[in-house]
């Protein structure tokens, strides 16, 4: 299968000095996908392909329809072709193993998600806070300061698909290495941030890790609502982001007990929401 994570497309280049190149740009491919359950239609979302089921599988944990990997018993590409006969790999169908129920009807995409949406479509504004079957408020991670505000520059060193077309997202997780600091153990890119946190949780679904005690969300945006809901669905207890988060994102960040770093830039960080995990190096008195 030739994965189709970018394009090249032809560019008139313009400078104020007026001379003008031509040359091919590397952009970064967004198509839609549309995910199956059992055969069903549930959701299609635009996407840019690579770690496919990672990302199915990371969509159905934030939809609270799966929490274990016990509960999936395949996932596949579903037959689809390109106009020139080519397999699409736009199809992706997810097999629920015995006993696991099909999702609720009132979570169904009446509509397609964009890249740019992870709860837009959603059926009833009900469905959109899940309860989640892990609990991060009892978390009692703490993460060293100076690791906390080192994450986003790791990040940024390992997106190569970012660095090929400056245009992708990105999300890390990072977990404990039992010295104190943190190891970067997945990382997504994709043209939708929630996309990208949803192929890094699905991945750590798949791999048995969940719920991810004491691990760290770093992302390469903001903090919105649907990534502090994703976070909490798989049981991490801190996210950072390097921009803004958004009011409502706070509020739920607040009531499940998730820590919420926001403009995380290197050599600050504002933390939002419990604190407490974050440790702070003191400096000693002069004299």
């Amino acid at each position: 299968m030739a994965v189709r994570t970018t394009r090249l497309r032809p560019v008139l280049q313009l400078r104020a000095d007026g001379t003008e190149r031509r040359r091919a740009d590397t952009l970064a491919g967004e198509e839609p996908l549309e995910i199956r359950v059992g055969g069903a239609a549930f959701s299609v979302t635009m996407r840019t392909p690579g770690d496919d089921f990672d990302l199915v599988v990371g969509f159905l944990l934030s939809e609270g329809v799966v929490w274990h990997p016990d509960q999936v018993a395949g996932v596949s590409y579903a037959a689809g072709v390109n106009p020139d006969g080519t397999a699409s790999y736009d199809v992706v169908d997810v097999r629920l193993a015995p006993g696991v129920a099909a999702p609720s009807a009132s979570l169904e995409r009446h509509v397609y998600t964009s890249s740019s949406c992870g709860v837009c479509g959603t059926a009833s504004i009900e469905a959109v806070t899940k309860a989640s079957r892990f609990a991060v408020a009892d978390d009692g991670c703490r993460v060293p300061l100076p690791v906390l505000l080192g994450l986003p520059e790791r990040l940024r060193a390992r997106q190569r698909l970012f660095d090929r077309t400056g245009g992708v997202h990105a999300a890390g997780l990072f977990v404990p290495d039992g010295d104190g600091g943190v190891d970067l153990v997945c990382l997504r890119e994709d043209v939708g941030r929630h996309n990208a946190v949803d192929k890094v949780l699905g991945w750590a679904l798949r791999e048995g890790l969940l719920p991810l005690r004491g691990a760290v969300l770093q992302v390469s945006g903001r903090a919105s609502f649907e990534l502090v809901q994703k976070a909490h669905m798989a049981g991490v207890p801190v996210l950072a982001a390097v921009s803004a988060p958004s009011s409502l994102a706070i509020e739920l960040a607040e009531e499940t007990g998730l820590t919420v770093v926001g403009f995380s830039r290197g050599s600050s960080a504002n933390v939002y929401s419990r604190p407490d995990r974050i440790a702070r190096t003191v400096a000693a008195p002069h004299g």
